[in-house]
């Protein structure tokens, strides 16, 4: 495979729960989805959509481009096929790369060998034809290889991202149990907000949620945060001097390098973002401390002036004048709070969203159904998302003038759960 030439799969990877949502994404920019499971999508495409997913994806973790699918049993037929990868085309022999791993094959006790024995492989490939051998270890400056290797089926990957990109860089200050990055985008997404009227938080914590949608109100670039991506470490990302190399042979297809066509990619994409109209976007919590992680997250992030802070209870949250969505992620009795004492929160959820949200979207985020049932509202859907281990639903409730009522409420707990439109 030239990298830098060819049209190859791209294999998108995300958190389970954010596949749906992912593959939205792509469909929006374009792509045709050639198949997805519950933690990945893939598309094809050249360098320039691969660097394009990279830059653009709200919900992904990785872009992965596979290198070679194999029948491997044991670490010593694992070693033999990592070796037979041609790695002096991809890594520069005075570089750096990283290898991440993810294993169930019965024969290995030490799932730290897979990623030993990988290292060790390339840097012998790379010692044999180049003379010299790059450097591994654990950190992501370099370049980055993903292996999946699950019962006898081996996969290769070169891991064009390497940091994964729910890692954004914004969060300075994560407060308790936050929501990572891609979930929360995923969630706002999936509320059905259209990034024109107001989104107000509640219960804001980190102020992730809040500021995801800030970011897509403003149509700023999620990579954009990113100072690099496992493809700036490839070989020919960089041209210096003529020669055969691919990245050569890239600017005399394109009048330019793969670093000039990344630069000019995140310059159009900062020339997109919006410059004004931002809708209303609130930011609230009832402990100051988190009001200021979340003030001092958004600075982070470059969209603090496009939220409204407050420090309150949720229930006195002020919102702007409807329609928009009201998104809250409450405790769920899983890691800070417990059972009883979390059901009269969940029935003044209720309350809020009849007394004070009419014409909003209610979303609730929360991995215990039994309490979201105290929210004594009809759901109008449940889209399945995880947070970390815990299998969460977004409960989206349809807060119209009229039609929420307690004989409705009891149709709540047989309400059909189905994914995001």
């Amino acid at each position: 495979m030239n990298f830098w030439k060819d049209t190859y799969p791209l294999i998108v990877s995300c958190a389970r729960g954010l596949a749906s949502q992912a593959a939205g994404e792509l469909q929006r920019m374009g792509y045709a989805i050639e198949s997805a499971t519950d933690t990945m999508v893939a598309v094809r495409g050249n360098m320039r959509d691969m660097m394009a997913l990279n830059l653009r994806l709200r919900t992904a973790h990785r872009v992965l481009a596979p290198l070679l699918r194999s029948r491997c049993r044991d670490l010593r037929e694992f070693y033999e096929d990592v070796l037979s990868i041609e790695w002096e085309n991809y890594f520069e022999p005075d570089g750096y790369f990283t290898v991440n791993t993810v294993v169930f094959n019965d024969t290995i006790r030490d799932t730290r060998m897979p990623s030993l024995k990988a290292k060790d492989a390339i840097a012998d490939r790379m010692r044999a034809k180049c003379g010299g051998r790059p450097d591994s270890g654990r950190d992501y400056f370099g370049a980055s290889v993903f292996i999946y290797w699950e019962g006898d089926e081996l996969t290769v990957y070169l891991d064009t991202t390497a940091e994964p990109l729910s890692r954004r860089g914004y969060r300075k200050l994560p407060w308790k149990a936050p929501m990572q990055e891609t979930l929360a985008a995923g969630c706002v997404l999936a509320s059905g907000w259209d990034a024109s009227s107001p989104f107000v938080a509640p219960m804001c914590g980190s102020g992730t949620p809040a500021i995801e949608a800030a970011l897509l109100a403003l149509n700023r670039a999620p990579g954009s945060f990113k100072s690099h991506f496992g493809f700036m470490a490839l070989k020919g990302y960089r041209i210096t001097i003529p020669g055969e190399s691919a990245g050569t042979s890239v600017r005399q297809r394109f009048g330019a390098s793969p670093e000039q066509i990344w630069k000019e990619m995140v310059a159009v994409a900062r020339a997109q973002e919006r410059r004004e109209g931002m809708p209303p976007i609130v930011a609230t919590d009832l402990d100051p401390e988190a009001v200021e992680t979340a003030r001092l997250n958004a600075i982070a992030a470059g969209v603090s002036e496009y939220i409204t802070f407050g420090e309150c209870d949720f229930a006195a949250t002020r919102l702007p004048a409807a329609p928009g969505v009201v998104f809250l992620n409450p405790e769920y009795g899983e890691r800070m709070g417990e059972g009883q004492d979390l059901e009269a929160l969940y029935g003044r959820i209720g309350d809020f969203f009849k007394k004070k949200c009419t014409g909003y979207t209610g979303c609730v985020l929360t991995g215990n159904m039994e309490l979201s049932r105290k929210i004594g509202l009809r759901s109008a859907k449940r889209i399945p998302f995880f947070n970390g281990p815990i299998e969460c639903r977004l409960v989206v409730f349809d807060l119209y003038a009229g039609g929420q009522d307690e004989e409705a409420a009891a149709g709540s707990a047989t309400a059909t759960e189905g994914g995001a439109d």
